[in-house]
């Protein structure tokens, strides 16, 4: 049914927010807005949210204003998971929610930043972006009168938690990305508080999400690697994916600018993947006999993605861009002195507490090495580029310059 805003009919098989398991406190409903709008517009008001204009997606945000970070990444994410959803008749706002926050842990500098936390954390079990985003959104935000975090539904933080797929087999052994570890701490809390499931799948909207996250990086790598000089329209039109759709737009615009030719390369396999994504998902609905939410949860595998044939020519475009935009030498080398910068404030901060802000001094004074640990990457992960580096230098005498 539609929501209090008005909207289409939805799919069996999508969320309905009238049918919404809830939050972990109880709030009386709006009037004007779905449960799933206001999970939408919690993320996007909460602190953590504006901190990622100034936090890296590949390139460190004084490299250029025209590069993305990773607010406009996720603003593309939501785009297209929308766009997606709408499609397939799904929920838009809980696809759009749960893209909006998939990278609100992610720390600065990147994957860079993630690996020194993750290194430094190894004796407290570990730094996850994925449970970072979780603590945020269940603790860390501290906004509203009556709970911590931003209290979303269940369904949100499902997609949140369960978005690149389970988590552990039926047996519960950890799956996938979690193969061979324990999982984070976070999920396991979560999941024994609120039964998320973490042996299944999440709902069709969160798995938009996660393919959108895909199609969104792999697109705007391409226009931000030419723009940095790393890669070439010449280049692209060796790769699969990319050369059929650059010989399709010189036939129809011939003498185009680079600026143009990138754009449109850009645009038609963001278009070229979202239509396969919608033909397969309804391809798998059929051939799985999906019908209901349960059955899209417990079905062998995602229902949402893309074609045998499309995949593995993004599959391709993917190592492209591993081999000539991520690997890049000045890339690796920037990368490498984050790490650097990283890893020395975490070490910095667990010997000296007190140089610590003011108001994260308290909670690292209970003796309890661990939580004090955790305090110091919570920190840390919230910290922007800009903020990290004017940290290092408030610290140190040497900084790197990460040009």
């Amino acid at each position: 049914m539609p929501g209090p805003a008005g909207s289409r009919p939805l799919a069996p098989y999508a969320c309905d927010p009238a049918d919404s398991r809830g939050r972990r406190v109880s709030e009386p409903a709006s009037h004007s807005r779905s449960d799933f709008q206001r999970d939408r517009d919690r993320i996007v008001h909460s602190t953590a949210f504006r901190r990622l204009t100034y936090k890296t997606q590949v390139f460190v945000f004084h490299e250029g204003d025209h590069y993305r970070n990773r607010l406009t990444h996720s603003l593309e994410v939501a785009q297209i998971a929308r766009s997606i959803a709408r499609t397939l008749g799904l929920e838009e706002d809980l696809a759009e929610a749960i893209a909006l926050a998939h990278d609100l842990g992610h720390p600065p500098f990147g994957h860079a930043g993630e690996k020194a936390l993750d290194a430094a954390m190894t004796p407290w079990g570990g730094f996850d972006h994925n449970a970072q985003s979780l603590r945020i959104v269940t603790s860390l935000e501290r906004r509203y009168a009556a709970f911590d975090g931003l209290n979303l539904t269940w369904e949100t933080l499902e997609g949140l938690v369960k978005h690149n797929g389970p988590l552990t087999d039926r047996e519960g052994t950890p799956i996938g990305a979690y193969a061979g570890r324990a999982l984070p701490a976070p999920f396991v809390a979560l999941d024994e508080a609120m039964v998320l499931g973490i042996d299944r799948y999440a709902s069709a909207e969160a798995q938009v999400a996660a393919l959108a996250d895909d199609i969104a990086y792999n697109t705007h790598d391409i226009d931000d690697g030419v723009r940095a000089g790393l890669i070439t329209i010449a280049d692209l039109r060796d790769v699969p994916l990319t050369g059929p759709i650059l010989r399709q737009i010189e036939e129809q615009h011939s003498g185009l600018d680079e600026q143009r030719m990138v754009h449109e390369l850009t645009r038609r396999l963001i278009t070229l993947m979202v239509d396969d994504v919608v033909a397969e998902a309804r391809r798998r609905v059929l051939a799985m006999g999906v019908v209901t939410v349960d059955e899209l949860r417990a079905a062998p595998g995602p229902v949402i993605g893309l074609s045998r044939d499309v995949d593995a020519q993004c599959d391709e475009l993917k190592f492209f861009l591993l081999s000539w935009v991520y690997r890049n030498s000045r890339i690796s080398r920037i990368m490498g002195d984050a790490q650097r910068v990283v890893s020395e404030l975490f070490t910095h901060y667990l010997k000296a507490p007190e140089s610590l802000p003011g108001d994260w001094r308290p909670r690292s004074k209970d003796g309890d090495r661990a939580a004090m640990a955790r305090d110091i990457a919570d920190f840390i992960a919230g910290m922007t580029d800009r903020y990290a580096l004017g940290e290092h230098m408030r610290l140190f005498d040497v900084t790197p310059d990460l040009r």
